[in-house]
């Protein structure tokens, strides 16, 4: 089997929890949070967007000038530390013992940029899509992700939480993938060909650090 020497993870619902960031937009929007939740898992079932809830809850939504509207009010957005899963550093950790390249990219707004380096996690490099200009799941977003660690895509390993937006578009780009079955979209979305096509399926993060030295042959 082909050795993983560079392992990149996605952002939202794999590293960090995004329950308390669309809580807080159900507050705003004036939304009791477990409507706006279960709406939200409706949306995705049907195929929707996180932009469909918005938009149900107020037609014409503007993300733009609700996030600068919450800003004026001093109404926190993104992600801090206690957003952050506790499985998410020592996995990250765990990699980087092994001698790991590991780097962290997702669809993230300019913003994450700091909110992330605040979090101080062990992290070659940090790839955000609005400063990368590209996102998921275009081909290009992951063939920066290649670029930055200069690894072959056949011993990256990519794990994120979606199978449209994580799983398929690193395995069609020759990446191996990880599915991490947690967050809406890891519980909704189904697709049992490329599960069967993953190098691993996981519960949390937790466990990856050892299933990666076990597939290197590290003892």
């Amino acid at each position: 089997m082909t050795a993983i020497e560079a392992v990149f993870f996605d952002i939202g619902e794999t590293l960090v929890n995004e329950g308390e960031i669309y809580g807080r937009w159900a507050d705003w929007l004036g939304v009791p949070r477990h409507t706006f939740l279960t709406k939200l898992g409706a949306v995705l079932a049907g195929g929707g967007t996180y932009m469909e809830l918005f938009d149900y809850f107020r037609p014409g939504f503007d993300l733009a000038m609700e996030e600068k509207r919450r800003a004026e009010a001093g109404v926190p957005n993104g992600f801090t530390e206690e957003d952050l899963y506790v499985d998410a550093r020592v996995c990250l950790e765990g990699l980087r013992a092994q001698g790991l390249y590991v780097g962290v990219a997702g669809n993230q707004p300019v913003e994450a940029t700091a909110q992330f380096a605040a979090l101080g996690l062990d992290a070659d490099v940090v790839g955000i899509s609005a400063v990368w200009g590209v996102e998921k799941p275009s081909p290009e977003f992951f063939a920066r992700c290649v670029e930055a660690c200069g690894v072959a895509p056949d011993r990256v390993l990519y794990v994120g939480d979606r199978i449209d937006n994580d799983v398929r578009p690193a395995l069609a780009f020759g990446m191996q993938a990880a599915f991490l079955r947690r967050g809406p979209w890891g519980h909704i979305q189904r697709d049992d060909e490329a599960l069967r096509r993953c190098r691993f399926v996981l519960d949390g993060l937790a466990e990856l650090p050892d299933l990666v030295a076990r597939h290197n042959g590290v003892p």
